[in-house]
């Protein structure tokens, strides 16, 4: 499933890895992203017995433009006061067919997403780019994630109409992860 990747704890490198997401504004698209996190995950000598946990920092959020970034930590939508942290916790592994031929190994990484104190299921399309050894003597093992999930699964309801039937706002969201792992000692 994945060549080079050894069982053991392996932890996310934030300085090289990155949390996105992606959700519909008026007519274009807002990216922003959550620059404080951290997780690790537990490689399982039988890589679909593998676990992953993460926590974002919510407060971290970055849009680009600080009255919105203020105005989405609000209780209108992440309430950061209240409930200062995203977490992801895996639930499964397994391989995933996506595509006739995939480059690099994909697999479905199932978890619980929990955000504003509502947990809910989600599936993770996971790539493996390999592990290779970084110049400090450390072992590196990188992977894209992404997923796609509703706001109002989460509690997250706010909007305001448009004329018709349109809303300010999407409900769905886009996430992606780019993560380095570090071989823990």
């Amino acid at each position: 499933m994945a060549p080079g990747l050894v069982a053991g704890r392996w932890t996310i490198d934030p300085a090289h890895s990155e949390i996105t997401f992606t959700v519909r504004h008026l007519m274009t698209t807002v990216r922003g992203s959550f620059p404080d996190f951290a997780g690790e995950a537990h490689i399982a000598d039988d890589p679909f017995g593998s676990s992953a946990r993460a926590e974002i920092q919510l407060a971290s959020l970055d849009t680009r433009n600080a009255d919105r970034d203020a105005h989405v930590r609000s209780p209108d939508f992440l309430d950061v006061e209240r409930h200062p942290r995203m977490t992801f916790t895996s639930t499964g592994v397994e391989r995933a067919t996506v595509g006739r031929r995939a480059r690099t190994p994909r697999f479905h990484v199932d978890g619980e997403l929990a955000v504003r104190g509502v947990t809910r299921p989600v599936r993770l399309l996971a790539e493996y780019h390999g592990v290779s050894e970084d110049p400090w003597g450390g072992v590196r093992a990188g992977f894209t994630a992404t997923t796609e999930i509703s706001r109002r699964d989460f509690g997250i309801e706010f909007n305001i109409p448009l004329q018709g039937d349109k809303m300010v706002l999407g409900d769905s969201i886009a996430i992606q992860l780019e993560i380095q792992f570090v071989q823990a000692a």
